[in-house]
């Protein structure tokens, strides 16, 4: 191909300020008629929607395979990025502007390739700095669209780039860059330097590119291949090359002369294809920067968006003074307080250290650390907040009505607009209280049930696993109609909503499918009944009714005593607040009777465990508990009180389940004086196996404490018990003793010490100082030995 026919190659680091400076100067000197711009190439009908009015970047172009499982690629764009400077000249201006890179179909299947091909087992990151592969990569160093993603690829960059800050004498890459590409304002200067860089790199990188990541040589072989094939076909369709500009990462764009054979119809054939879709979706400069994993991204990019706003206006000489008075004010919201002399001070300091090293303007490093130094007084801890919200930023974009989204997209913005919760959706996390009641002091239904119509949405939204809202547990148990959430939007919740596309259009049908693929992969009643709690809590009453019936078959084959105290427990609450989230929870009833019922027959049979299984054992004890005491009138609660007193007598079951039964009898009132006396003086007598005595009393001790603490025949019985035992038989009863008074609070245990006091007649005070002073040298070797007493099974 004639050399002639080659349009103006211009090659850029994503997210630059100074290559969408100097772009824009090349765009209005060639007035093109094309402008192809690296990009997917099936994404041309979002291309005019980037540009649209309304649209407030950052912004994200979001392909996602249309099955599952769902993988997306991201293209990011910042307000400074150069791609996107592209779009809206041309834009402005009447081009056609065009994405020249291979299909999101055919990345989205080579991508999968290479992650099954890879030696390295890790997720890949996507090879160039405009795109980010979903889950992200742990934090890389592909700042320059380089090599990348497998392997020792990331590894010779990084080589690569510090050689490079070493020669020049900068501290770092990032450094260097913004010196010598960033404040190069002159004409023409970013784009011959950057050209030159970018081929000595390619130069350097290629031989072990191939050898040590040939999979990602391959594909970007490809892309380039056919980004060749795409300029070919726009010169071929009548555009002058002399007024066509062909935009990409500076890492390809001596990849790109058309002497280069493109990808052929019978090649582009071959290559994989995966069904996927695209949307827009809001982003935000903490995504786009490189804390957050984001390789391509940069350090600071609210400090870049100043910076673009300073080329735009010729003012570079200011970007100084608005930074630190920026930073300066950050530390004053926050309670610390600096000058205006310091400010003036800290930008004379700024520059005194550019012009050390020759610079024409303070580098970011510069001004953090002139900001470290005048505000600071040398200690980044002070500023370190401050310097984090002017460089990053908390902005988050946004996107209109109309401009292009997937459904569910739409749906969640019209719910959040008419439960008036569009102000959450913010980067910064917020508190939001609900009161599920009717409200009766307002006239439409809407407003009459506000709260709980939020709480259904963010329910909904929680179950799709979309991280917008995340519930916080309240200490009142008995608050069935009250709710706290914390809201913060994020980049990947509008991705994972994205993602609940593949379940349903909206929110609601999403939610329901969702619930709907747990139910036929659901295999005992404690889930069961854990959705049909979900379905009610989402606003979902034809699923629960699908989820009651799958309870229903499987309570027939019930399992274990636990699984089925649980599951009533889940039964119990959802029926106490069913009234208020308009439920019907009639159908329940029958269900948490007959489970109540088999509950209180199994009660006996499952006591009969080790100490592992009854701890499991103790929390479905009290769980059965707590259903009989809130539906007494329902469930047959005298069969529940009688195997209680069955369990508390028994010496063959687990003996800490027997006290714990026991302490159950003393909190109800069904156990008297006489009956607790009697028990004590039979469990702690010295006839009595030491691991059925202690044990007996750790059980009893796991609740209903100041009852204990009013008895004092208890802590007399147990203080003659323990002297009565044998040595060996002491040593095994601390393993009990040790975990009962482990559970007991500070001012409990000084409450015991008072007790025993009385006991041995050294009165309150004296005992416990007792108890309370170091242990002398015989006392520690007395404990010492313990190390060497075998507890056998204990």
């Amino acid at each position: 191909m004639n050399a002639a026919r080659e349009p103006h190659y211009f090659g850029i680091r994503h997210l630059s300020p100074a290559g969408s400076y100097h772009l824009l100067a090349l765009l209005d000197e060639v007035r093109p008629t094309a402008v192809l711009i690296e990009g997917p190439a099936d994404a041309g009908a979002l291309a005019s929607q980037l540009v649209a009015r309304g649209v407030v970047p950052p912004v994200a172009l979001l392909a996602y395979t249309a099955q599952l499982p769902v993988r997306t690629l991201l293209y990011p764009f910042a307000e400074y990025s150069p791609e996107y400077q592209a779009l809206r000249w041309a834009a402005r201006n009447g081009s056609q502007a065009e994405f020249i890179d291979l299909p999101t179909d055919i990345s989205l299947a080579l991508n999968a390739l290479r992650q099954e091909r890879s030696t390295d087992a890790g997720p890949l990151h996507a090879t160039d700095g405009l795109r980010e592969e979903e889950p992200l990569s742990p934090p890389g160093e592909d700042n320059f669209d380089g090599v990348s993603g497998e392997t020792d690829g990331p590894k010779l960059q990084r080589d690569f780039y510090a050689r490079i800050a070493e020669l020049s004498g900068e501290p770092d890459f990032e450094t260097y860059w913004e010196r010598n590409f960033e404040h190069r304002l002159r004409r023409g200067a970013y784009r011959q330097s950057i050209e030159q860089f970018s081929k000595e790199m390619r130069a350097w990188t290629a031989g072990d590119e191939r050898r040590f990541a040939p999979h990602e040589a391959a594909y970007n072989e490809i892309r380039e291949a056919y980004m060749r094939r795409k300029i070919a076909e726009t010169l071929d369709g009548g555009h002058d090359p002399g007024r066509v500009i062909v935009l990409t990462g500076a890492y390809h764009t001596s990849a790109l002369d058309l002497a280069l054979p493109a990808l052929t119809d019978e090649e582009l054939a071959l290559l994989p294809r995966v069904p996927t879709k695209m949307t827009l979706m809001p982003y935000s400069y903490y995504k786009l920067s490189s804390h957050s994993g984001y390789g391509a991204g940069n350090a600071a990019p609210a400090y870049f968006e100043l910076m673009w706003q300073c080329m735009r206006q010729r003012e570079m000489d200011r970007l100084p003074a608005l930074y630190l008075s920026s930073v300066a004010a950050r530390l004053r919201e926050g309670g610390t307080y600096r000058s205006t002399a310091s400010v003036i001070e800290g930008v004379r300091f700024a520059g005194a250290l550019s012009a050390m090293r020759e610079g024409e303007y303070p580098t970011w490093k510069d001004l953090r650390d002139a900001a470290t130094i005048l505000f600071g007084h040398g200690e980044l801890s002070v500023v370190a907040e401050a310097l984090a919200r002017t460089d990053i930023g908390t902005a988050i974009g946004s996107l209109p009505e109309g401009v292009s989204q997937t459904p569910i997209q739409d749906d969640l913005n019209r719910e959040l607009a008419r439960l008036k919760l569009g102000k959450y959706k913010s980067l910064v996390a917020a508190d939001l209280e609900l009161d599920l009641r009717e409200n009766r002091s307002v006239k439409s239904a809407d407003s009459a049930f506000l709260d709980l119509n939020r709480s259904i949405l963010l329910h909904r939204l929680a179950l799709l696993g979309i991280r917008f809202a995340r519930k916080q547990h309240r200490r009142q148990n008995d608050a069935t109609w009250a709710e706290h959430w914390v809201l913060q939007w994020s980049p990947e919740a509008e991705i994972e909503i994205v993602e609940a596309t593949i379940k349903g259009e909206t929110v609601e049908l999403a939610a329901a499918y969702a619930i709907h693929e747990q139910l036929l992969a659901c295999g005992d009643i404690a889930d069961a009944a854990r959705l049909i709690r979900q379905a009610g809590e989402c606003g979902l009453p034809q699923v629960a009714g699908q989820a009651v019936a799958a309870l229903q078959r499987l309570a027939v084959d019930a399992g274990s005593f636990a699984q089925i105290a649980h599951t009533q427990r889940e039964l119990s609450v959802l029926m106490q607040y069913g009234s208020v989230r308009r439920i019907d929870t009639e159908p329940l009833l029958p269900i948490l009777q007959q489970l109540f019922l088999r509950g209180c027959l199994t009660l006996d049979g499952a006591s009969g465990c080790n100490d592992d299984a009854a701890t499991e054992m103790m929390s479905a004890i009290h769980a059965m508990n707590a259903v009989a005491q809130e539906h007494y009138a329902a469930v047959d609660e005298r069969l529940w009180l009688a195997k209680l007193k069955e369990l508390a007598v028994r010496d063959n079951r687990n003996p800490k389940l027997s006290g714990y039964a026991f302490s159950i009898l003393l909190e109800r009132n069904e156990a008297g004086e006489a009956a607790f006396s009697s028990e004590v003086a039979r469990r702690l007598s010295p006839g009595m196996e030491v691991d059925l005595g202690a044990g007996w009393f750790e059980g009893l001790s796991m609740r209903n404490r100041y009852a204990l603490l009013s008895r004092d025949y208890l802590w007399r019985h147990l203080d003659e018990y323990i002297k009565g035992l044998d040595p060996e038989p002491f040593k095994r009863s601390l393993v009990f003793l040790r975990r009962a008074f482990g559970n007991f609070e500070p001012r409990e245990k000084a409450s015991i010490a008072e007790l025993l006091g009385e006991i041995w007649g050294t009165g309150a005070e004296q005992s416990g100082e007792a108890l309370q002073r170091p242990l002398d040298e015989e006392e520690k070797e007395r404990l010492d030995e313990l190390n060497d007493f075998d507890f056998g099974d204990l």
